[in-house]
């Protein structure tokens, strides 16, 4: 077949397709591409240009509205800056909103403190910032432990006739069969392990939207081990990220800091540990700094009160958004006692330092 330009053409639809060792290569070309996706909005088939809020206002608008299936989010920070915090409460948000289902998949947490978390975040984040009849973490502990104790009738009570618990556990009852939470293993807890999860609930719920989030990215196993961390995290990142893009799922993973990164006065994207993968292969790098830590002096050096409530919030920066803007920062009231943020953040208004040997 000749076009007008005496160019030869494949014929229409025609089946130019590959069979190699290792899988199939098929091209399309964009007609195809054009009258397939004609065909998904007919069927209102439109999941993966709809965003997944995550419930943190002010980085839903930076990031268009919320992830998208096929994107992978990364959250950077130093230890004790909240990354668990801020991924849980995302993946409890996603699950209150029910538009997706959520995993949350943690190598450092088994399922139980997990919900822990969850019980003592409901307790004040409708409330917030009042914070008087929340109940900690702590204290989530203790009355477990007393709702395990028999009474006087030898009748052992429940959560649910708790009273500091039961509206907490009310909240997450009415969310809760969209959010899975799983302990990760160092056998089955790979990415082949993850892929298999993830069609295993398309085959479960059909086309409900996923959100899969990993905590943390560097403590998936990859068997057999490679030789180095940055061959592990290459090959982690990559994964993670066709497994958005092929199976069409949303991914969230949290990656520690190198050693450099643990000991800069800020941590940015560029500390993140294991490999330049992790750059290259995220749609979005977030990264959580202490406010108190990253604000420039000027700032701190004439008003000791307002350098005591710097301590009370993280600023988030974004450091990489391939569908808008970048480098801006927002800032989060943080209630870690309550193993929650404020969601309602707020653009910084302060100087912040720019590099670790910055020394306004």
């Amino acid at each position: 077949m000749a076009s007008e330009s005496g160019e030869s053409e494949l014929a229409p639809r025609a089946a130019w397709r590959v069979e190699g060792p290792f899988g199939t290569l098929t091209p399309r070309s964009a007609v195809d591409v054009l009258v397939d996706l004609s065909e998904r909005i007919a069927a209102g088939d439109v999941n993966e240009y709809q965003p997944i809020p995550l419930g943190m206002m002010p980085l839903d608008r930076a990031i268009g509205g919320g992830l998208r299936p096929g994107e992978l989010m990364l959250i950077g920070g130093a230890q004790g800056t909240g990354k668990t915090t801020l991924a849980l409460q995302m993946a409890r948000n996603i699950a209150t909103g029910g538009r997706a289902n959520v995993l949350y998949i943690c190598f450092e947490h088994d399922e139980q403190y997990l919900l822990n978390r969850l019980i003592a975040a409901e307790s004040v984040l409708d409330r917030l910032p009042d914070r008087s009849q929340g109940v900690k973490i702590a204290d989530v502990r203790k009355e477990i432990l007393l709702a395990g104790m028999p009474d006087g009738s030898g009748v052992v009570s429940q959560l649910t006739t708790n009273p500091r618990l039961r509206p907490s556990v009310d909240k997450i009852a009415r969310y809760g069969s969209r959010l899975f939470l799983l302990r990760g293993s160092q056998t089955a807890g790979t990415v082949d392990g993850f892929r298999s999860l993830v069609r295993r609930h398309r085959e479960i719920s059909g086309d409900r939207p996923l959100v899969v989030v990993v905590d943390y990215l560097q403590k998936v196993p990859v068997l057999p081990e490679p030789s180095t961390e940055s061959d592990k995290v290459t090959f982690v990142v990559n994964g993670l990220k066709d497994i958005a893009l092929s199976e069409e799922v949303g991914v969230i993973a949290i990656v520690a800091a190198d050693k450099e990164g643990l000991k800069a006065a800020r941590l940015r994207n560029y500390h993140l540990r294991g490999s330049s993968a992790i750059s290259y292969e995220a749609d979005i790098i977030v990264i959580l700094n202490e406010k108190y830590n990253i604000v420039a002096k000027v700032n701190i050096e004439f008003n000791p009160y307002a350098a005591q409530k710097f301590r009370d919030w993280v600023v988030l920066t974004v450091e990489k958004n391939r569908g808008g803007p970048d480098t801006v920062e927002y800032e989060f009231e943080k209630h870690f006692e309550f193993s929650c943020f404020d969601p309602n953040g707020r653009q910084v208004q302060e100087k912040l330092i720019e590099e670790r040997l910055y020394n306004d």
